[in-house]
């Protein structure tokens, strides 16, 4: 018989320290599924743009001498085109899919250059959106799996 009150100590176990033992891996660090929202979140609001250039909306300005200028409906399936490769691509790296990861880099690339293209249609926003891709380019690339 024990004389001992209370509950029995269990001996440690290997990788009990706060982490996950070995081979049961969280779906991603935090900055990944940070960047897999941010993904997410900026593929619908460039899909949101595309359908109001699309309905040609008066929010846009007109620069009439502009080099990569397009029709406004042009611009707006460019984004609506980019927006939802984003956000597809972004719930996929919320789920942890390697390939996703890469994609991601190159559809945020991608939505990157085209934000950067449409500046004098709609000048903050398009800043906006090209820190918010930075951002997510810096997150994927910089994941290392332990």
């Amino acid at each position: 018989m024990s004389s001992s009150v209370g509950p029995t100590p269990t001996p440690a176990t290997p990788g009990s320290h706060g982490s996950p033992a070995p081979g049961n891996k969280p779906w991603v660090s935090g900055t990944v599924l940070f960047a897999g929202v941010l993904m997410l979140v900026s593929g619908l609001l460039e899909v949101f743009r595309g359908i109001m250039a699309i309905a040609e909306d008066a929010v846009f300005v007109s620069t009439p001498r502009y080099v990569f200028r397009f029709d406004l409906t042009s611009w707006g399936w460019i984004h609506l085109v980019v927006g939802a490769l984003l956000a597809l691509t972004g719930l996929f790296v919320i789920k942890g899919m390697f390939w996703a990861r890469i994609a991601g880099v190159l559809f945020a690339a991608v939505s990157l250059v085209d934000n950067f293209l449409d500046i004098p249609s709609y000048p903050l926003w398009s800043l906006v959106l090209i820190a918010l891709d930075v951002f997510v380019i810096w997150a994927l690339c910089a994941y290392r799996e332990a």
